[in-house]
């Protein structure tokens, strides 16, 4: 059951490190001409690459968490 949780949680956190990062290019290409996107006003482009590195470490971190359960032969506790 922890298993499968964590497996989505990193999904989850995946896909929304990109949609994040996606989301910081966006918004400097309309900085650039001179718009913003309204529902981002408290976050700059480079705010919104640092939080999708963040959550793209913490899917690291849980991979090699599940590697190092994978090859000592024992199960993830659970």
């Amino acid at each position: 059951m922890t298993s499968q949780l964590i497996s989505l949680i990193s999904r989850i956190l995946f896909v929304g490190s990109f949609v994040l990062a996606g989301l910081a290019v966006w918004e400097k290409l309309t900085n650039m001409l001179g718009f913003t996107l309204t529902f981002l006003r408290g976050y700059a482009p480079s705010r919104l690459l640092e939080l999708s590195a963040v959550a793209l470490l913490f899917v690291i971190a849980l991979q090699l968490r599940e590697i190092k359960y994978l090859t000592a032969g024992t199960k993830a506790p659970s």
